[in-house]
């Protein structure tokens, strides 16, 4: 039996780090009129610390445990428009929870334009500091691409189109309209 998407449900936006999630999810919620919850957004704003203070002072593990939480804040928001973390995926009730309360969108690129853009951003990546950032973007696309892949009700390649392009194939390819 098919799933049937609602008006109700959420849209989350999943992929690696530089991908477009969050200026992707800014723009479906403005024309979708919706709200916008991105799950970074809402660790940082819950633990009163950068993400990058986060894992500097508590670890990953504590990190994943308000990202977590973060997600079922948003999904309790739906409809609205979730742009999530890279390693949101992880976890097998994070993908759970994604699968009852969303509609998923998996936005990807080729690593070296990930790379490209992530240079352009000055927000600190814990998980890609230190020497040979390509590598450890590579380890992270090996280890979480079948589980976006299997997640994901769509998969759109990002790279050479606009933020408002991508946000246009969603709108034409979400079934909840």
């Amino acid at each position: 039996m098919p799933i049937v998407f609602t008006k109700s449900q959420a849209i989350a936006l999943i992929g690696l780090s530089g991908v477009g999630k969050s200026t992707v999810g800014r723009l479906l919620a403005a024309r979708l009129d919706r709200p916008m919850c991105d799950t970074d957004a809402l660790v940082v704003r819950a633990a009163g610390r950068s993400v990058a203070e986060i894992f500097a002072m508590a670890g990953e593990a504590r990190f994943r445990d308000l990202e977590a939480v973060a997600l079922q804040t948003a999904c309790a928001t739906a409809p609205c428009i979730i742009a999530t973390g890279g390693g949101i995926v992880l976890h097998a009730a994070n993908r759970a929870l994604l699968r009852e309360h969303a509609w998923i969108v998996w936005l990807d690129a080729p690593t070296t334009t990930l790379l490209a853009r992530l240079r352009t951003n000055d927000e600190p990546r814990p998980l890609l500091d230190g020497s040979d950032r390509l590598a450890r973007l590579d380890r992270l696309r090996t280890a979480r691409t079948p589980l976006y892949a299997d997640l994901a009700d769509l998969r759109i390649a990002t790279e050479d189109q606009t933020p408002e392009a991508i946000c246009e194939q969603i709108m034409r390819a979400y079934p909840g309209k």
